[in-house]
């Protein structure tokens, strides 16, 4: 790679939510900050929960989100790799950010060679200790027979079903994902640790907790959380020297 060249991460936008002019605004401030990185940007890492809610029929496209999808299919057109990690708001994708976007699609932490350092990266949801009732309901909805029955359901339905639990999720557990409790209560970090006694990286970036942080595992890996854009608009910048949680204020 270019060393002029850097990489960039952020997850957890969330379009959709809580309404249409709170979600448009942001889209057009996510689209602003796509507008600057891609001028330096060798590889862009998206990592999930794009959407608050999305779910691919064989012939239909969620209404909305045209200037989100647009901007990447254009970055993705210049030569730029975009990654993309589902999240478990998005975690129905199939192949239509593959074969319309350009975009390469992961389900599952991932591991990659950047810049002579080891990485993993994820979106976060369903690792670590704990959390089983989740686990359980993450496997029924990747199952293909599940996500196939509701693919039945006409999409005003199917849609209308899922916006309606995708906010009673978010008001039965209101900020408590947003609460930073002290190391050994951060799962994720139980899990980054528990993955340093089989194999080394030297950096682990997930989504999911809304929170950014960047904890120091051990003296050579660090573990870092890309926050979101609701809140806290916060990316990671990575030049291949110096990897850093940055904040767009834009």
């Amino acid at each position: 790679m270019n060393g002029e060249k850097k990489i960039y991460f952020l997850s957890d936008f969330h379009l959709g939510a809580p309404n249409a002019v709170s979600s448009l605004h942001r889209e057009k401030k996510i689209i602003s900050f796509l507008d600057i990185i891609e001028k330096d940007a060798s590889q862009i890492f998206i990592l999930g929960d794009l959407f608050d809610f999305w779910f691919e029929y064989k012939k239909v496209v969620p209404k909305g989100f045209v200037r989100i999808l647009g901007k990447i299919a254009s970055i993705a057109d210049k030569g730029i790799p975009v990654h993309f990690f589902v999240g478990n708001h998005d975690m129905w994708m199939k192949n239509y950010f593959t074969e319309e976007l350009g975009v390469k699609v992961y389900f599952e932490p991932t591991p990659f060679l950047l810049f002579d350092e080891q990485f993993l990266i994820g979106h976060g949801d369903g690792l670590g200790p704990g959390d089983h009732g989740y686990k359980a309901i993450k496997k029924l909805f990747r199952n293909k027979i599940a996500q196939g029955i509701f693919g039945i359901l006409p999409p005003v339905i199917g849609i209308g079903l899922a916006n309606y639990f995708s906010r009673k999720s978010r008001a039965k557990t209101g900020n408590q994902n947003e609460v930073f409790e002290g190391e050994e209560k951060e799962w994720l970090v139980s899990y980054c640790k528990d993955v340093l006694q089989k194999k080394h990286f030297d950096y682990f970036i997930f989504g999911h907790r809304h929170l950014p942080l960047d904890i120091l595992l051990s003296q050579n890996s660090r573990y870092i959380n890309l926050g979101d854009w609701i809140q806290y608009f916060s990316y990671v910048e990575y030049d291949g020297n110096e990897l850093k949680l940055k904040y767009y204020k834009g």
